[in-house]
């Protein structure tokens, strides 16, 4: 098959990052790491924009990994993206599709007026550099191996937090008697002790004993379930402090109206952020 005389004007990579994560907690196949570890980021295609703007895929996630594919060709499965890279690679594609600057609504807590803060996106992946990840908390005589979450794993937690938002909006109910209401609100709490011991067993890739290696999800799921608190905090803990190695800072804005000096907490929305 002859080559397209149109090839030259394909797409071409616009950025290249560095992973926080470095590449680690991918499963095999995943990602295809480069030799000087920078990835090139594309800008998205028109069946691309298509694609995320489609309603369903977005909200169950599809949509977001299909564009990671497609825009960083190097990570073969959007799914398994671990949750410490996500902002840095939706905020290279950003950056490589639309340009570097974001226009942020905010609203002065003082005078009230709405202002438009310019964000440059290059200073957000300053602050999400690649670095040594942590991945290993001792308890005793255990050697615990805990890993980031994957995308596919965060977006199925947030899907389940999303309905059990919907039940919660039942209890505004007038014509629900107490008692049902405090049925309900037994029942969402179990839920959600569930789910947080749930996605605390999923974030623990193996446990490491004198004697033998523990990677069965059910074992592990058991000596949660069974263990002293304190060794249970420290497992919580570090598993926090792993996810949050690249949480976005607030934004620091001086009100063009007023002043006053205030931080906005910042995340990047999928729902809208490639708008």
């Amino acid at each position: 098959m002859s080559e397209n005389p149109l090839s030259n004007y394909f797409r071409t990579p616009a950025i290249y990052i560095k992973l926080p994560s470095n590449g680690k907690f991918y499963p095999k196949g995943a990602l295809k790491m480069t030799k000087n570890k920078e990835l090139p980021v594309y800008p998205m295609t028109a069946i691309d924009e298509i694609t995320y703007r489609t309603p369903d895929s977005l909200f169950n996630g599809t949509s977001i990994a299909k564009v990671i594919e497609s825009c960083v060709p190097n990570i073969k499965d959007g799914w398994a993206v671990p949750n410490i890279d996500l902002d840095t690679i939706l905020a290279a594609i950003r950056i490589a599709s639309y340009g570097h600057t974001m226009d942020i609504a905010t609203e002065c807590p003082k005078c009230k007026e709405t202002l438009d803060y310019g964000l440059d996106l290059r200073t957000v992946l300053e602050g999400l550099d690649e670095g040594d990840v942590v991945d290993e908390v001792s308890v005793g005589d255990l050697e615990i191996h805990i890993r980031p979450l994957s995308y596919k794993e965060v977006n199925e937690g947030s899907m389940v937090q999303f309905e059990e938002q919907k039940v919660n909006q039942t209890l505004n109910d007038a014509n629900m008697t107490e008692e049902d209401k405090l049925k309900i609100l037994s029942q969402t709490f179990e839920k959600i002790s569930r789910m947080t011991l749930d996605t605390l067993s999923k974030s623990i890739e193996y446990v490491k004993t004198p004697e033998t290696v523990v990677d069965d999800q059910k074992q592990i799921h058991e000596f949660l379930t069974n263990c002293d608190r304190n060794i249970y905090t420290k497992i919580r803990d570090s598993v926090s402090n792993l996810r949050e190695k690249n949480v976005l800072k607030p934004l620091h804005i001086v009100c063009g109206e007023c002043q006053h000096e205030y931080d906005q907490p910042f995340t990047l929305d999928m729902s809208n952020f490639f708008g």
